[in-house]
């Protein structure tokens, strides 16, 4: 398909910089496929919902995972931001380089304090570039590994928020428990799975007494859903691969859910693209722990999502396109316009949406 198809005009002012408070205080826009839109918040998810239905969420937890270093080679240095985006090793990460000109394979990247001296190892973190793959994309390995290197990120990185923020605000404290869900468990990821970040104990509590209920996959999302789509079709695009884990107890409990005659509701895209890849071709739900690079646009016939909670995504991306996959893309033409012009927040700190399948 034209990668045209999925573009739209949005006002600056719409894009949020940062989230409502309390988390469940934020809009969500109602879509279903055969009457009008509601305007509801998302303190309303038990009511919208019906009992038997199950929510599936994201537990990954953001990891601090933009650096700064300097690129040491012989007598010369240049300065470079490396962006974490899958790890491949106890010592190896990929990542995105800028600028990437500035790398070659060889090169000692320096993060933290640049000095020679090795009187302080521990304030320093050094990695090897192994290789450079296109739009930035480099292998590097790490002069620590496992735990330790995981300290050391921690200790030097940065919370990397979205470009549209970053570019208006710098990172603060306050991120660095606004861009986590309440319920992040695993590390790995570099982006939050953001429409997580709208629950609360509360809003559990409440799910919980409707009987509704809930279990949790985990996804690392990759920088790789901040890139835009640059190809002018659809078949052109190369997604990132994500690493991510069903659990046989939760596949289970899922496939029981639906025998009973309940819905699964995907609490964000991300648990959405990995319950469809660990699902047969008859809807069960299958353990799954690997890679996923599944693309989703219209056309796709999904096999274990009916309903999905997402936030409103970026014109032109993969996101826009997997909503309108599910709900239809003149439905959510109409949506995004109907959600511009009545004030919606967009984006990772914006307002959600509550897609119901086409």
């Amino acid at each position: 398909m034209r990668v045209d198809l999925f573009d739209f005009e949005l006002p600056e002012q719409n894009i949020a910089l940062r989230p409502v408070e309390p988390r469940d205080s934020a809009r969500i826009l109602v879509v279903r496929p055969d009457s009008g839109f509601e305007d509801r918040i998302v303190r309303d998810l038990p009511d919208l919902l019906q009992p038997g239905d199950v929510l599936v969420l994201n537990n990954t937890k953001v990891i601090p995972s933009r650096l700064y270093g300097l690129r040491v080679r012989e007598e010369t240095a240049a300065r470079v931001e490396i962006m974490l985006h899958k790890r491949e090793g106890a010592d190896r990460w990929r990542a995105f380089a800028r600028p990437a000109k500035k790398l070659n394979v060889g090169d000692r990247i320096r993060f933290g304090e640049e000095s020679e001296s090795t009187a302080c190892e521990l304030v320093r973190l050094d990695a090897e570039v192994l290789e450079k793959a296109e739009g930035g994309d480099v292998a590097l390995r790490f002069s620590f590994s496992g735990p330790f290197l995981d300290e050391a990120i921690a200790r030097l990185g940065e919370l990397p928020l979205p470009p549209y923020i970053a570019g208006k605000r710098a990172t603060d404290e306050k991120d660095r428990t606004d861009y986590q869900t309440v319920y992040a468990k695993d590390e790995g990821a570099v982006a939050a799975p953001t429409a997580g970040l709208h629950f609360t104990d509360e809003l559990f509590r409440r799910l919980d007494e409707r009987g509704i209920a809930h279990h949790f996959v985990t996804l690392h999302v990759g920088a790789g859903t901040f890139l835009p789509v640059k190809a002018e079709d659809t078949t052109e695009h190369r997604m990132h691969a994500e690493w991510g884990t069903v659990t046989e107890e939760t596949a289970r409990a899922l496939n029981e859910a639906r025998a009973r005659g309940g819905r699964i509701v995907a609490v964000g895209t991300t648990s959405l693209r990995l319950l469809e890849s660990a699902a047969c071709e008859d809807g069960t739900i299958a353990p799954f722990s690997g890679d996923t690079a599944i693309f989703i646009t219209p056309g796709y016939r999904f096999k274990a999502v009916d309903v999905l909670m997402t936030n409103f995504h970026l014109p032109r991306s993969t996101l826009f396109m997997l909503v309108s996959a599910f709900a239809g893309l003149e439905r959510m033409r109409t949506a995004y316009q109907h959600a511009i012009e009545t004030g919606y927040r967009f984006y990772s700190y914006g307002d959600a949406s509550l897609l119901f399948r086409r």
